[in-house]
């Protein structure tokens, strides 16, 4: 017997296609929701069903779009769990097309929480969706936690970079005539948004939290550091910086890194990412609740560069810009500490394997086309790059 029927929104993605692979696993029935966006899956292998050939056979499939009633209506027939992943991701990208990200992103979750509202409940007044898990992104803080360097005081959740100090390239942030340096961010730290994507994902965590409390439906929104892994869009220029860095050097061209690239990051695998939607999807608690998920470890820019071209075997340094891409912050890294309390889960990955582990799926998928050039002369055009 199933444990349970789970839709995937964007299930046919990068991480939704490995948290597929994972309930089927753990004995879930998974239905894929995903309108299969060029941008996204424009390097993948398709079927010839036009469906990426590695998403799992055993995973029902319905091509369509979230903003369409009708059909998350129709999709949601037997499902018992929710894992929302659909979204527009990039923040450079969502800085110009913002109509396209706050509809698909914001407007997105309103079109499914309205849909979960008037379902009809079962006998004692259940909701028929008994637990949901919506991708939050670590994006939503801001700038992450800081303490300052002489020691006095606590943490300290430091406003967003002043234009005048980025213009003077002053990239670290003070306080009261002290450095601060980064530490790990918390679930508690406030949220100051910097980008048009941050600000979705913030709104689409609240009104999931908020609904899936008026409905009784247990609700997790995962705040997401930077996931990297297989399956990922090397072609797509505002996906993950990892894959973007990848596809520079399989084309001979040294990754571009803003500022100085000594700003802190916290890379995360897929599976663990993967591995955590699914923890919390099995679990019976009756909590409605945010949790990070990253790695707990934190990685300059310039060292991701330096570490995969030496996996890629490839003696190209990066080019260094020294200018800051608007929305983007300098450290943020995670307090993981609280996922691991409550669930038990901690990252099974350090960041060399799962590098390697990257770089050999590379090494067997199709080379990507470098489309970064176009993207940064889009930011320039758009004075978002300075």
């Amino acid at each position: 017997m199933k444990k349970g029927h789970v839709l995937i929104t964007g299930g046919a993605g990068f991480i939704g296609s490995h948290l597929t692979d994972l309930l089927i696993e753990r004995g879930f029935e998974v239905t894929v929701l995903d309108c299969l966006a060029d941008q996204v899956h424009a390097d993948a292998e398709m079927d010839a069903d036009g469906w990426p050939v590695y998403l799992n056979p055993k995973a029902h499939r319905i091509k369509g779009n979230i903003l369409d009633a009708n059909v998350f209506e129709q999709a949601l027939k037997g499902i018992t769990h929710l894992a929302h992943l659909a979204a527009s991701v990039g923040v450079g990208q969502s800085m110009t097309n913002i109509v396209e990200y706050t509809c698909n992103n914001a407007m997105g979750a309103a079109v499914i929480l309205e849909t979960l509202s008037k379902m009809k409940l079962e006998p004692g007044g259940l909701h028929p969706i008994r637990r949901m898990a919506v991708a939050s992104s670590m994006s939503i803080y801001g700038e992450g936690e800081y303490r300052r360097a002489d020691g006095v005081g606590g943490s300290i959740a430091p406003g967003l970079r002043a234009n005048a100090d980025l213009k003077s390239r002053l990239w670290e942030l003070s306080e009261g005539g002290s450095s601060l340096e980064p530490i790990p961010t918390t679930e508690a730290k406030p949220l100051q948004p910097a980008s048009v994507y941050a600000i979705n994902k913030r709104d689409h965590e609240e009104m999931f939290l908020s609904v899936g409390r008026a409905l009784e439906i247990p609700t997790v929104a995962l705040r997401l550091f930077n996931a990297y892994g297989s399956r990922q869009a090397l072609s797509n220029p505002y996906t993950g910086v990892a894959a973007i860095f990848i596809s520079r050097l399989l084309n001979d061209q040294p990754p571009i890194v803003f500022e100085d690239g000594e700003q802190r990051r916290d890379f995360v695998h897929v599976m663990d990412v993967a591995n955590a939607f699914a923890t919390i999807l099995e679990s019976e608690k009756q909590i409605w609740d945010v949790y990070n998920v990253g790695s707990g470890r934190s990685i300059t820019v310039n060292e991701i560069a330096r570490t995969l071209a030496r996996l890629l075997r490839k003696n190209i340094a990066p080019e260094v810009l020294n200018k800051y891409r608007v929305g983007d912050i300098r450290h943020c890294f995670a307090d993981i500490s609280k996922l691991e309390r409550d669930f038990g889960i901690r990252p099974q990955r350090d960041f060399e394997q799962g590098m390697e582990e990257l770089i050999a799926w590379v090494a067997k998928a199709r080379k990507p086309i470098d489309k970064s050039n176009r993207s940064m002369a889009e930011l320039e055009a758009s004075k978002l790059v300075v």
